[in-house]
């Protein structure tokens, strides 16, 4: 039943962040003060983990800059889940990776190409400079790290460049993540989503680049093939649950799992549709959101995978799909608008 070996809870603490980034999927800023309890984090975390959940990831926002990191990260470690960081690794300083030794299992750090070009989308001409510059500091501690490369209509011939430049300072994975009309991206680079010829493109790039590396470097892209799809429905979404709430686990349904900055509680990616949110933390626990989502919801979710799956395995000419993309656009046609307080 389950739809991931490895079930997510993605963690958005705050929407903080030294830089503005073009593409920005939760429109973080230096301005921004979206930030979640540290108690309330915890009880999540713990509810989660008793919920199947494996792994936590903390984003925002610049997660760095949320001051009880350190203390998530240990309890994470206590509830038996792994623990990661996405960061842009401008502020990775020797005081806060001595803090992350041994409770810190991954360091994802964000990177859009050549110098140059990163230094454009971050808005900041020293960006990549100073990401570089703490490289060093993060090889030596010995913590394992990584490269997420959002791919564009603008930068996607970058692709062996980054993956040369992830194996020249020792990264242990690459992730290829396509731009998506979210957040800031939505308004400011809607002409630099990647077309279907161009991710089908960097879809068999990638394909060669796991050939050629080998047990180099591991090479994650964020796209699946229509046939894959098509073979391993499973590995996507459930198609059926138990009606017996007792054998209910909310990561057998919904991984990843997204807790935003101001505590909405949501399936699949930062601003899914809320029509399909389980609620707001600081209302109800992770717990209790999951089993009201189960006995109110969780039929909908499915029937919008069905409805998903059906349509993103239709055959075409280019056969690449993002399932977390697809599951956006398509739950946003059935949305029912949020309205303001």
């Amino acid at each position: 039943m389950t739809l991931n070996t490895n079930p997510i809870l993605q963690i958005h603490p705050t929407r903080r962040c030294n830089l503005r980034c073009l593409h920005c999927y939760s429109a973080s800023s230096p301005n921004e003060k979206d930030q979640l309890d540290v108690a309330l984090l915890r009880q999540a975390i713990t509810d989660a983990s008793m919920e199947g959940y494996k792994t936590v990831s903390f984003s925002g926002g610049e997660p760095i800059l949320y001051q009880p990191l350190l203390e998530l990260l240990n309890h994470a470690h206590q509830c038996k889940m792994n623990t990661a960081i996405a960061s842009n690794g401008m502020l990775i300083n020797e005081q806060t990776i001595e803090k992350f030794k041994g409770v810190l299992d991954i360091l994802a750090i964000s990177l859009d190409g050549m110098p140059d070009f990163h230094n454009q989308m971050r808005g900041n001409k020293q960006a990549f400079e100073m990401m570089n510059g703490r490289l060093e500091g993060i090889r030596q501690s010995g913590i394992p790290f990584g490269f997420i490369f959002t791919i564009s209509h603008e930068n996607f011939r970058h692709l062996d460049w980054v993956a040369n430049f992830a194996l020249e300072q020792g990264a242990s994975l690459l992730q290829i993540h396509p731009l998506e009309a979210v957040g800031r991206a939505k308004q400011n680079l809607a002409g630099m989503i990647p077309s279907a010829s161009i991710s089908a493109y960097v879809y068999l790039e990638v394909m060669k680049l796991r050939k050629k590396l080998g047990d180099q470097l591991y090479v994650q892209i964020d796209l699946v093939h229509q046939e894959a799809l098509r073979l391993n429905p499973s590995s996507f979404f459930v198609d059926s649950i138990s009606k017996n709430q007792d054998d209910f686990s909310l990561a057998e349904i919904v991984s990843p799992l997204i807790i935003e900055a101001d505590g909405m509680l949501i399936p699949v990616q930062h601003g899914f549709a809320r029509k399909y949110a389980l609620g707001n933390l600081k209302e109800a626990s992770l717990t209790e959101l999951a089993h009201q989502w189960y006995r109110e919801k969780s039929d909908d979710f499915i029937k919008l995978c069905q409805q998903v799956y059906e349509k993103e395995t239709i055959p075409t000419e280019f056969p690449v799909i993002n399932w977390h993309e697809a599951m956006v656009r398509h739950a946003e046609k059935f949305d029912i608008p949020v309205l303001a307080s």
